[in-house]
């Protein structure tokens, strides 16, 4: 796995001007702590399908996404691919209960990410109840979305879960930065079709359909929702 890093060259920039602090865990450190943090921390790049952590590797760092977009998915014991999600700016990924990291993660695009190592990370925070209480609630918005999920790939019909898709998608990149109708999608159709438990053709049909639907207009890496109440609908049902 390759990286890209400064030996002992701190992040490059001060947390509190970090874009993505409201969003991250480190919204609850004050100035002082934020100074402190600063020290632990490395920007460390990947380039475009590289690995940030491997499925089953020692969990030896936790990392805060900084810019990019990543593929989080566990390999079954046949071989196949489940993609368990997507990870996005201000997301804190790798931190969990055992000392393996249970899914992997790579990089869609281009990925900047701010990297703990793992003792340290535990050892600053472990005095901080404030920090800790916001760990937990990205914990329990995790355990929503992975239940969802499972919904999801329940008792749902290819077109309803596309739909569902592209409308948590669309929030999740509105709470980054701001609404729109534009859906930018740089992740692959095989990725979608691993995401929701289908094949890739049945996505491409899916997709084929809405737009014949004049639900969506496919556009060059994104989809514009021509009918968002048409597909929210859809989403929900």
């Amino acid at each position: 796995m390759k990286i890209s890093v400064v030996a002992g060259e701190p992040n490059g920039q001060p947390c509190t001007d970090c874009a993505v602090r409201q969003f991250s865990v480190c919204a609850a450190f004050d100035k002082a702590e934020l100074r402190g943090l600063e020290h632990l921390g490395r920007h460390v790049h990947f380039k475009t399908c590289e690995t940030v952590f491997a499925q089953e590797e020692l969990t030896t760092s936790f990392y805060n996404l900084l810019e990019g977009v990543m593929r989080l998915y566990k390999l079954l014991p046949d071989g196949r691919r489940q993609i368990v999600g997507f990870g996005l700016p201000g997301d804190f990924l790798g931190m969990g209960t055992s000392a393996r990291h249970s899914f992997s993660a790579d990089a869609i695009g281009p990925v900047v990410v701010c990297r703990f190592a793992r003792t340290s990370f535990a050892r600053f925070i472990e005095d901080k109840p404030h920090l800790l209480r916001r760990i937990t609630e990205f914990a329990v918005r995790e355990l929503s979305q992975a239940q969802d999920h499972m919904v999801l790939l329940g008792r749902r019909s290819a077109e309803e879960k596309v739909a569902s898709f592209l409308i948590g998608w669309r929030d999740r990149l509105a709470q980054l930065s701001g609404p729109g109708k534009t859906v930018p999608l740089p992740m692959s159709r095989q990725d979608i079709a691993d995401y929701l438990g289908l094949t890739i053709e049945t996505v491409s049909r899916t997709f084929t359909k809405l737009e014949r639907d004049r639900v969506i207009e496919i556009l060059p890496g994104s989809v514009c929702l021509r009918d968002p109440a048409r597909a929210e609908a859809l989403a929900a049902a």
